[in-house]
């Protein structure tokens, strides 16, 4: 109690100053080598913040608890041990990396190089390893990009990355930004660690230096206390990582226990000159995590297949799967078509059963009573996005069992019937009936009733036949040009045998499909006994049985469904009848994959998209393929890009280029009555990397072409070109099987194929895509804040008159892009965007760098271009700060908000319109 106590006042202390003690009683030797033990068990921490400046990210303060001491690395892993252990691990294949000193901080790595190299290190020392995943991928320098089912084991005994919990109870102990390496003091750039260390017993540079990468997924803290806490359970559609403790960039203002981000989005792929890591060590007992929706969950779900592999079974990444997870008795979800590929459990205030996916794969629907169970149950419809909480309830007495149907006047129906209990009573089973009702805009029809009877396997959609199980295989046929009614033929299959899970094909082969009871008539079909569920059963549309495909060994079926012609999905139990995986089976080889592994999951749904037939002039495999698994943001914004690309070719009159000012304050819609203008803005970005992107793709085949505007980011001009430069065409489109197979192709210069549009559509992507595409481009929802308190700056201002060859080399690659321009007869108009005005009474022009006085000579020799290349404008919104851009139109310190694209984009407008 005594120790919570104090830590509560130790806490306290920290929030308010910038320094704590160095003698901490939370702290002691450890006998791991170059480590310090934590004594955190039975004491009180914290994530996030209650300031109400803080990012919403950060708020509010959460209180976590612990009930484990660990040990954490006294300072970050540095480059001598970090190349010693990758070159053991991976050898000639280990990533490249360049350092000064052996003893500076290592950087350019990725989330997941610091897990490779914990488990490494583990291994190194014959421990236990942390985390397991089933496979890895390397770009072209050795840093690992992506690791598919990756899952922390906190039961092991071994080196893993810190919880952010753990961090900042360990940073408490020994924070102070008085020691630390920042934009004050560091030259902008690493430092050997521990130089400003005061004690043995502190922690090194948890302030500074460089940022640090933790273990959890970024998402809000909540209001709550959670113990044990290991952050998020799964990441957001952006597949955001959390990093900590600030680095040489940033000024002290700038960082906190609290802060979890960088300026850009961070995602598992990351990495930067000022991002590394430090090791933790040991076991993390009965540990929590917080859901989707901010609750505390300790279930355990994992992928078993990957996006790739998925799209191997079915054609396309556009596959859905729904489950009941009956621990919890919500629905799960799972969307393989996303580079961020992710479990979503849905939040619900009723128990769901009996999932179904529509048609178009973005809806669900499902009942709240499973089959075979008395009671009244009810129906509900909800999206299939995390980020979307509204669900709506169909108004009758009673509905169960949903099946989507496209009718045959083209409207998506939901088939139900008004009881889910047993069959086996004919009366009661006649007393209840079987409904439709048409589901649109997100509004349920008046429904209309079909048959009477419970047929709750299915109706087909021609109204041929309804069937139902539970326990009785009963069905209904209507013969010749009828349609089913009342009076059509009642029968009962399989000799009257139990049956159950019955379900309809959605195909026209109106086949049946159901579990049994190791009954007679199924021994006799296959010529063998087997147990119950061992099996299951097709029958023909006259209750014929034509296949058997039996459950993979010490397994059986339950909860069959169809998919499609040739899939049903089903849940595999054990021994001890737990639903432990969900695997798809494929009816013409008899062969069963594993999707998903957990404790209890039941009632599973899967859907797939329906594409054309492949253009077989290209190769499906590359062809569109601009995104991979556990990609990063960078890469995310340019596979929409290229969709966008791909599919304004032809229209594109106007391209909107440059960072991401442009990016997240020009818009198309805006322009539409005058221009067809589409926006091709990246970050990161730089003056190569637009040159590249109209040299390569657009000049090549954007044939109506009239207009270019472009961010004239002369504080990026510090930026280089090649390898180790942030141009993505020079550096990371290489690695991608998309890009690569377009510079095969010479970008399309002689012809752009038919099925590169719909090959680039059906690649992977985020669950927000509409964010991307919707305004053709300009990144939707970025809010309004403010220029920000202090006008940060995040590189060092004088660096080009220690390199004078940076501003040379960016001009030339300016006048290239106008020079190219001319001689193609189109215009350029070059935007200087607005930034904090408060950089007036700085040094620097804006937010990375450059001295004023140097900003003024250089947009004057870029006003002179004019004259040179008669088809290029400049407009200059910032004004050197003097701009009318107020304080509610602001991002932050050098990005517009949404608010102020009406502003900028007219002004944009009217520059066009002088140049027609």
């Amino acid at each position: 109690m005594l120790r919570s106590l104090f830590l509560l006042a130790l806490i306290f202390i920290c929030s308010c100053t910038d320094t704590t003690s160095s003698e901490s009683t939370f702290v002691e030797d450890s006998d791991i080598d170059g480590f310090i033990l934590v004594r955190a068990s039975g004491s009180d921490g914290f994530v996030g913040t209650d300031d109400n400046s803080a990012k919403a990210n950060e708020r509010p303060k959460m209180k976590t608890t612990f009930s484990y001491d660990f040990s954490m690395g006294r300072h970050e892993v540095t480059c001598g041990e970090f190349r010693k252990v990758m070159k053991e691990e991976l050898g000639s294949k280990s990533p490249v990396q360049k350092c000064e000193n052996d003893s500076l901080p290592i950087v350019n790595v990725t989330y997941f190089d610091a897990i490779v190299y914990a488990n490494a290190l583990s291994k190194k020392e014959k421990r236990d390893t942390a985390y397991t995943y089933t496979t890895k991928t390397f770009d072209s320098d050795g840093h690992c990009t992506s690791i598919i089912n990756l899952a922390l084991n906190t039961g092991a005994n071994a080196y893993r990355l810190p919880t952010e919990a753990e961090w900042i109870f360990a940073a408490n102990t020994s924070w102070d930004l008085n020691k630390s390496w920042n934009a004050d003091n560091s030259d902008y750039k690493t430092h050997k660690v521990c130089k400003k260390a005061s004690g043995s017993k502190d922690f090194c540079d948890m302030a500074g230096n460089v940022m640090e990468w933790v273990n959890d997924w970024l998402d809000y803290p909540q209001d709550t206390i959670m113990d044990n806490y290991v952050g998020p359970y799964e990441g957001n559609s952006l597949g955001e990582r959390i990093v900590k403790g600030g680095s040489f960039r940033n000024p002290k203002s700038a960082i906190s226990l609290f802060s979890r981000g960088d300026v850009y989005t961070v995602t598992s792929s990351t990495k930067a000159d000022y991002v590394g890591f430090r090791l933790a060590f040991g076991k993390i007992p009965s540990p929590s995590w917080l859901n989707g929706s901010g609750l505390m969950t300790e279930s355990n779900i994992n992928m078993i297949l990957s996006p790739d592999a998925i799209k191997k079974l079915t054609g396309t990444y556009k596959t859905k799967l729904v489950f009941r997870n009956d621990i919890t008795e919500r629905l799960v979800y799972i969307d393989y078509s996303l580079t961020k590929t992710k479990i979503v459990e849905f939040y619900d205030t009723v128990s769901a059963y009996h999932p179904d996916i529509s048609p178009d794969g973005k809806y669900v629907a499902y009942c709240t009573k499973p089959e075979g169970v008395p009671g009244k149950s009810s129906i509900y419809v909800r999206e299939l996005n995390s980020n979307n909480r509204t669900i709506h309830k169909l108004d009758v007495e009673a509905a169960a069992i949903p099946r989507w149907q496209v009718s045959s006047n083209g409207d998506t129906t939901i088939v139900y019937v008004t009881s889910q209990q047993s069959n086996k009573d004919e009366a009661q089973f006649k007393s209840n009936s079987t409904w439709q009702v048409s589901f649109r805009d997100e509004t349920f029809g008046t429904p209309r009733k079909i048959i009477d009877g419970a047929y709750h396997g299915g109706v087909s959609v021609d109204r041929k036949i309804a069937v139902t199980g539970a326990q009785l295989l009963r069905t209904k046929f209507a013969y010749g040009r009828t349609r089913l009614t009342n009076s059509s033929k009642d029968s009962i299959w399989y000799n009257k045998e139990q049956a159950c899970n019955v379900s309809l094909s959605k195909d026209s082969t109106r086949r049946t499909l159901f579990l049994d009871f190791a009954s007679t008539t199924g021994k006799k079909f296959v010529g063998k006994s087997y147990h119950t569920h061992e099996r299951m059963f097709i029958a023909d549309s006259t209750g014929k049985l034509i296949k058997s495909v039996g459950a993979p060994s010490k397994k059986t079926f339950d909860h069959t469904e169809w998919v499609s012609k040739n899939f049903v999905i089903a849940s595999l139990t054990n021994a001890n009848e737990v639903h432990e995986k969900i695997a798809l089976v494929n009816i013409k080889d008899s062969s069963t994959t594993e999707l998903v592994e957990g404790d209890e999951l039941w009632h599973p749904s899967m859907w797939f998209a329906a594409r054309p037939v492949p253009d077989t002039t290209i190769d499906q495999d590359s062809a569109g393929t601009y995104l991979v698994a556990n990609d990063v943001w960078s890469s995310v914004i340019m596979r929409y890009k290229m969709e966008l690309l791909w599919r304004y070719i032809d229209s594109m009159e106007v391209a909107l280029m440059g960072s991401s000012r442009t990016l997240y304050s020009l818009s198309p819609y805006l322009l539409k009555d005058d221009f067809f203008a589409v926006n091709l803005a990246h970050a990161p970005n730089s003056i190569y990397a637009t040159k590249d992107y109209l040299n390569k793709y657009i000049y090549k085949n954007a044939k109506k072409l009239k207009y270019i505007v472009l961010s004239i980011d002369i504080d990026f001009w510090w930026k280089t070109d090649g390898k180790g430069s942030d141009n993505f065409f020079a550096v990371n489109a290489p690695n991608y099987p998309g890009y690569a197979y377009d510079a095969n192709h010479d970008y399309w210069a002689k012809g752009i194929p038919a099925g590169l549009l719909d090959a680039t559509e059906n690649g992977l992507g985020v669950e927000d895509a509409h964010k991307y595409t919707t305004d053709k481009g300009r990144l939707l929802g970025i809010p309004c804040q403010s220029w920000g308190e202090t006008a940060e700056v995040e590189a060092d201002s004088t660096i080009f008159d220690k390199n004078p060859e940076l501003l040379e080399n960016s001009m030339k690659a300016l006048k290239s892009i106008l020079k190219t321009a001319a001689s193609k007869k189109i215009k350029v108009v070059g935007v200087i965007f607005p930034q904090n005005p408060k950089y007036k009474k700085t040094g620097a022009f804006g937010r990375h760098g450059m001295k004023r006085s140097t900003a003024k000579e250089v947009i004057s020799q870029i006003k002179n271009l004019t004259k040179e290349y008669p088809n290029f404008v400049l407009l200059d919104e910032n004004k050197m700060g003097d701009h009318d851009y107020s304080n509610s139109l602001a991002y932050d310190n050098d990005h517009l908000c949404s608010e102020a694209t009406y502003k900028i984009t007219a002004r944009v407008d009217s520059v066009l319109k002088t140049l027609k």
